[in-house]
C-alpha cells in the first residue's frame, strides 16, 4: 500500500488537454501549487501521472528526497516529482519491461525448476534400485535438500544484496548446474546424499533474490502477476520435462547407461547454458541497462524515468537503499524479528505441505498403481496444466479484489474434499485411474505462493526488510517442505490413509490461520488508523520527517490484508 494512504483522500488527478501542437496546456486540480513540465511530450486526450502521487504533498517529497541522496539510492537523479508521463507510454514501457525483465526471469526460473524437478522423473526410471536406495532413504534426501535449501536462504540474500542480484543469480545458477551433471555419476546413498545437499544450498536464495530484483522494475500490484508468471514458467517446464523426460529415459542402455543418468546430464548442461546467458542478460537496475555487449541499454532517458519515479511513487521505500549495499548485523536483526510479517511466514510453512508431500510421491505412487514408466511421466502433465491457468486465475482475482487473505482460503477450500476423499475412500489407491485423477485435481489446487510473496513484500514497506523477508518466508515454506518430506512413510504403504489424515488435518488448520491473518492486519490497521486521525496537521507532519518508526512500523503505512 503506497506511503500516506490517508493523503490519498485529499489528491485527485490531473486533467490535461492539449491541441494537436501540443500548445496551450491547461489543467485543473485541487493542487495547483505542482507546475507542469515535460509539456512537449504530452499527446491529446486526458493525460496524467499514472499512480497516486504521495510526493505532491511537498513535506512528503522532501522527506524521501532526502532520504534518497542520504542512501546513495542509484535511481536518485531520475526522481522527479512533478513528472508526468501518458496512458500509451506506460501501457507500451509495461509491455517492454515484460520482454526484458518479467521473460528473462522466467527463461532462468526454466533452470531451477529443472535441476530440482527432475529427481521424481529420474524416480520412475529406476533410480531408487539402481543405487540400492529405499523409500527411507528418498525420504531422507528429500529431507536433506530442504533443509540445504533453507540453510541457504538468508546467507543467499545477504550476498545478492551487496553484489547485486545481477551478479550473484548467474553465479549460482553456473554453481549448482555443475553439480547436477555430476549427478550422473551417482554411485550410492552417499553421493545421492551429497548432490541432494549441494545443489540445494546452491539454489537457496534463488527465489527471494529474483523477486528483490523484480521489485526494481514493477510496482507492487504488478509484482503479483509478475510472479504468477514466473511460476506459471515453472509448470511449463515441468510440462516440458516430462516430455524431454520421455525420450531421455529411453536411452536406457545406451553406452551402458541409465536412462536417469542421461537425464541428469543433458538437463544439467542446458541449465548450465542458462546460467551463462543470464550473466549476460542481466542488468543492475533501470538506470544501469547499458553494457559493452548492449551499448545501447533497454530504454530511453524518458523512459528511465517512468520507470523509477511509478515504482517510486508506488512504494517510496523502494529507494531507502542502495543495490549494492550490504545489510548490517542491525537491520539484519531488525528484519528478521519483524512480527508483523510472521503471519505470512506461518503461511508460507503450513500452506503447501498437502500439495507438496502428494508431489514427491506421485510417480512413486503412478508406478505401484501399475502405471508404466513413460505413461507415469506423460500422466503428470495435465495437473501442470491445470496449475497454469489456477495459478494465473487466482493471482488476477487477489489484485482484482484487492483481498489477498480471502482469495487464498480457496488454497484449502479445494484441498480439504479431495484429501478426504484420499484419506476415507475405500476404493482409493485400487482404481488406479480414479486415484490418479483424484491426486491430479488435488496437484492442480490453485497455487497462492506468488500471491504469498507479493504479500510479504508489500507489507515490508523498506528495502533492507523486503530483501530479508522474502528469504525468511521461503525459509518456511523449505521447512513445511521438509515435514512434506516425512509424511508418507514406508509402514503406511501402499493406500497411505494415516498420512492422508495428517495432510486433511494440516489443510483444515491452514483455512483457521488465513482467516485469523485477515483479522489480524484489519486490527493493526485500525490501530494506526486512530492515532494517526488524532493528530493535528502540524503533528502529522512532524511525523513525517522525524519519527524513529521504520519500514510497516511507520503510522502512515496500511498493511495489505
Amino acid at each position: 500500500m503506497s506511503f500516506l494512504n490517508s493523503l490519498k483522500k485529499k489528491q485527485s488527478w490531473l486533467s490535461i488537454t492539449a491541441d494537436e501542437n501540443y500548445n496551450d496546456v491547461t489543467y485543473s486540480s485541487l493542487d495547483k501549487s505542482i507546475p507542469l513540465s515535460d509539456t512537449e511530450s504530452i499527446r491529446s486526450g486526458l493525460v496524467f501521472d499514472t499512480s497516486q502521487n504521495p510526493f505532491r504533498d511537498p513535506e512528503v517529497s522532501k522527506y524521501w528526497s532526502k532520504v534518497y541522496e542520504e542512501a546513495g539510492y542509484e535511481c536518485n537523479h531520475l526522481f522527479d516529482p512533478e513528472f508526468y508521463w501518458t496512458d500509451e507510454e506506460e501501457k507500451q514501457l509495461k509491455s517492454k519491461l515484460d520482454w526484458k525483465v518479467t521473460a528473462l526471469a522466467c527463461f532462468m526460473f526454466v533452470g531451477l525448476q529443472i535441476d530440482r524437478g527432475n529427481l521424481g522423473q529420474a524416480v520412475s526410471d529406476n533410480l531408487l534400485g539402481d543405487l540400492g536406495l529405499t523409500t527411507a532413504d528418498y525420504n531422507i534426501g528429500n529431507l536433506i535438500w530442504s533443509a540445504s535449501f533453507l540453510s541457504a536462504e538468508l546467507p543467499s540474500g545477504l550476498i545478492a544484496k551487496a553484489l547485486g542480484p545481477d551478479v550473484w543469480l548467474p553465479v549460482q545458477m553456473i554453481l549448482w548446474s555443475i553439480v547436477a551433471i555430476a549427478q550422473a555419476g551417482l554411485t550410492g546413498r552417499t553421493s545421492f546424499f551429497i548432490t541432494r545437499a549441494l545443489i540445494a544450498a546452491l539454489e537457496g536464495g534463488f527465489i527471494p533474490d529474483i523477486v528483490l530484483w523484480l521489485s526494481y522494475f514493477f510496482t507492487s500490484e504488478e509484482l503479483s502477476v509478475r510472479l504468477a508468471l514466473f511460476w506459471t514458467s515453472s509448470s511449463l517446464c515441468q510440462v516440458l520435462t516430462a516430455l524431454l523426460a520421455f525420450v531421455l529415459l529411453r536411452l536406457r542402455g545406451f553406452l551402458g547407461l541409465a536412462g536417469w543418468r542421461w537425464l541428469f546430464m543433458i538437463e544439467g548442461i542446458f541449465t548450465l547454458a542458462i546460467g551463462i546467458a543470464s550473466y549476460f542478460l542481466m542488468v543492475p537496475s533501470a538506470a544501469e541497462t547499458k553494457t559493452k555487449w548492449n551499448p545501447q541499454g533497454w530504454f530511453t532517458e524518458r523512459e528511465e524515468k517512468i520507470v523509477v519515479n511509478r515504482v517510486l511513487r508506488n512504494d517510496p521505500s523502494k529507494g531507502d537503499m542502495h543495490n549494492r549495499q550490504g545489510l548490517s548485523f542491525s537491520t539484519l536483526s531488525k528484519s528478521i524479528l519483524d512480527y508483523d510479517l510472521w503471519p505470512i511466514y506461518a503461511l508460507g510453512f503450513i500452506a503447501f505441505i498437502p500439495v507438496s508431500a502428494t508431489d514427491k510421491y506421485f510417480t512413486l505412487t503412478l508406478k505401484n498403481l501399475g502405471f508404466s514408466t513413460f505413461t507415469t511421466n506423460l500422466l503428470t502433465i495435465p495437473f501442470n496444466l491445470f496449475h497454469i491457468s489456477f495459478l494465473l486465475g487466482i493471482t488476477w482475482l487477489s489484485e482484482i479484489v484487492q483481498n489477498r487473505s480471502l482469495v487464498t482460503l480457496i488454497n484449502p477450500i479445494w484441498s480439504l474434499p479431495l484429501l478426504a476423499i484420499l484419506t476415507w475412500w475405500e476404493g482409493a489407491f485400487i482404481n488406479k485411474w480414479g486415484t490418479w485423477l483424484v491426486i491430479t485435481l488435488l496437484l492442480s489446487v490453485p497455487y497462492i505462493h506468488a500471491i504469498n510473496v507479493s504479500w510479504c513484500s508489500r507489507n515490508s514497506n523498506s528495502i533492507r526488510t523486503r530483501a530479508v523477508s522474502a528469504a525468511i518466508y521461503n525459509m518456511f515454506n523449505q521447512a513445511g517442505g521438509m515435514v512434506a518430506s516425512q509424511i508418507y512413510q514406508p509402514d503406511d504403504a501402499p493406500y497411505y490413509h494415516k498420512s492422508n489424515k495428517h495432510l486433511f488435518f494440516i489443510s483444515g488448520l491452514t483455512f483457521l490461520l488465513i482467516i485469523s491473518i485477515k483479522i489480524y492486519y484489519l486490527s493493526r490497521n485500525s490501530y494506526k488508523e486512530k492515532i494517526w486521525n488524532s493528530m493535528t496537521d502540524d503533528e502529522q507532519i512532524e511525523y513525517i520527517h522525524n519519527t524513529s518508526d521504520e519500514g510497516n512500523k511507520r503510522l502512515d503505512f496500511r498493511f495489505a490484508s
